[in-house]
């Protein structure tokens, strides 16, 4: 009996420990996340202690009764000592894990903001994407590399050179390190605004930093100093980068492509034909990328008859033609309008085995679109889904729109509803098609409707779509929908251009109400928005309609004086 207190506190104690760190324990603080962690060390630390018990009295009888108590306290140290152990391991790991969690749940989350940078950058909202980049930088985050990158490239198109200057300096002091893709970025920007020098200041900034150009870079350089006639630096500065990457007959080609390319963008034919002539007088192996360059440049200059000599000759020497060859005839004869043969062209890369890419499918239901043929559009369509190709948006938005304009109303909401299918989100170009589509069918309560569902999505309705609603409202007489329509356009931040107020002096006029259409004409003379013939003209009409050839000549007073 000496030993049944410390036994049966001991199992009490031991009850009470795996009650208290039972992983459905929910005062532990570990969460549902932990459970199986939890459940796993509590069910381990549970095991060992009951072998340890085992342990130590199983052979009960190696104790006589004298040195029985002191032997169930010795055991009660061991089992107490190990628990001790395990109780330090399980808050280790536990630990371990918490810090993992935090680091993987950190990085999940700030990469949701980077993402969101890149967004408005795309979007042009740069002003929000700086403002949270900074905000990310006060919180000791420093976004990656790329989404730098999708800064500096959209200062750059705005071509606000300086803030990109200053974002690429704090990059090098904060980081990320800029990489060659910033830097061919910040290139570009200058080379846009025409100002090479700084252009080549960058590059030269570049390479003393480390940073290797590549040929984006030297593609880059070479157009800008061709454009400026510099030639020969570009040559030069091209050997300079060429020469270290690969053999002297290689860079010799890679260099005269690149300069050819160049010429021919920038319509120096006579320099890209004697470039031409020297590659062949030095009997120069062309390459596919030269070939291309030959037909490209050719095309440029509606030289089609050479384009296709060389597409010949590059077939003869056995050099395939790959999906840009095949895509700049393509391009060709969609420009000039000839379909028909760009179609050919398709049919003829697929039997050659080169499977044809979005970009040659786009070119051709652009081109269907454009000219009303849109059943042969919604047929290549209809080809690149069996190929298991999804276009993006864009093509689906040129056949809604084609058959919008074609007064199709049933077969526009079908290709949207086919759209939804095959999981491409609409955008407001995908609604402006139907809402087309709805007006010209004379459905202006569903075309408004369907303006409310699209905010109700989170899409906003731009300048393009308060417009048609605009003119479709005052086209029906409903003048007080067009005024209301307006004054959402206003709210919303979309500023109404000369369209819109031609519309509603168009709506005015139709009502009678002649001297609000006079008011809105002068209150847009005065704003300052470019104001054509076409508002004036509608007044002059109506007055002139009326009998109030007085009122005309009036107004064109008023007007004068309201410019002095």
């Amino acid at each position: 009996m000496a030993c049944a207190l410390p036994l049966s506190f001991l199992g009490i104690a031991v009850a009470r420990f795996r009650c208290i760190f039972s992983p459905y324990n929910s005062t532990f603080g570990g969460g549902v996340i932990l459970t199986s962690v939890l459940k796993n060390l509590t069910m381990n630390f549970w095991d060992h202690s009951q072998l340890i018990q085992e342990d130590s009295y199983s052979d009960k009888n190696n104790f006589d009764d004298e040195r029985e108590p002191q032997a169930v306290f010795s055991v009660l140290d061991a089992i107490l000592k190990e628990n001790l152990d395990r109780l330090k391991m399980i808050r280790g790991t536990l630990s371990l894990a918490k810090v993992d969690m935090t680091k993987s749940f950190t990085e999940a989350y700030y990469s949701r903001f980077e993402a969101m940078i890149a967004k408005l950058c795309l979007e042009g909202k740069l002003g929000a994407a700086m403002w949270l980049r900074n905000k990310l930088m006060k919180n000791n985050y420093i976004p990656d590399v790329l989404t730098h990158n999708y800064l500096v490239n959209g200062l750059c198109k705005t071509g606000n050179m300086e803030k990109a200057d200053c974002l690429i300096r704090e990059m090098l002091e904060t980081g990320p390190l800029p990489n060659c893709a910033t830097y061919n970025t910040f290139i570009k920007g200058y080379c846009l605004k025409n100002d090479v020098d700084k252009a080549l200041h960058v590059f030269s900034s570049m390479t003393t930093g480390g940073i290797r150009p590549n040929r984006i870079t030297c593609n880059i350089l070479v157009h800008a100093l061709c454009k400026k006639g510099l030639l020969d630096y570009a040559k030069k500065l091209l050997v300079e980068i060429l020469s270290d990457e690969c053999g002297e007959e290689s860079s010799d080609l890679i260099t005269s492509t690149i300069l050819m390319d160049g010429c021919f963008k920038n319509g120096d034919i006579v320099e890209a034909l004697g470039l031409l002539v020297e590659m062949l007088q030095n009997d120069m192996k062309l390459d596919i990328i030269a070939y291309n360059v030959i037909i490209h440049g050719f095309c440029l200059i509606q030289e089609v008859k050479l384009a296709f000599r060389y597409f010949g000759e590059m077939i003869r020497k056995g050099i395939l033609p790959d999906v840009f060859t095949y895509n700049t005839l393509i391009s060709y004869f969609s420009k000039i309008g000839k379909f028909d043969e760009a179609l050919y062209i398709l049919g003829v890369m697929s039997s050659m085995g080169v499977t044809p890419d979005q970009v040659s499918y786009k070119m051709i239901i652009q081109g269907f679109c454009i000219r009303g043929d849109v059943i042969k559009a919604q047929k290549l369509l209809d080809c690149m889904l069996l190929n298991s190709m999804i276009p993006g948006p864009l093509v689906w938005n040129v056949i809604i729109d084609g058959y919008g304009k074609c007064g199709d109303l049933n077969h526009a909401v079908s290709i949207r509803h086919q759209m939804l299918v095959y999981g491409v989100i609409p955008n407001i170009y995908t609604y402006n098609a139907v809402i087309y589509a709805l007006l010209k069918g004379g459905h202006i309560n569903e075309a408004l409707s369907l303006k409310k569902d699209i905010l109700q999505g989170g899409i906003f309705p731009n300048l393009v779509t308060y417009n048609m609603l605009i003119g479709a409202a005052c086209n029906s007489g409903q003048v007080p929908v067009a005024l209301q329509l307006h004054d959402e356009m206003l709210r919303r931040g979309c500023n109404p251009d000369v369209i819109t107020y031609t519309e509603l002096i168009k709506g005015h006029c139709v009502k009678g109400h002649f001297r609000e259409a006079e008011e809105l004409f002068a209150k847009i003379w005065r704003s300052g928005i470019q104001v054509d013939h076409v508002p004036f003209q509608i007044l002059v009409m109506k007055y002139c309609r009326m009998g109030e050839s007085s009122w005309t000549f009036t107004l064109y007073e008023n007007l004068l004086k309201s410019v002095s």
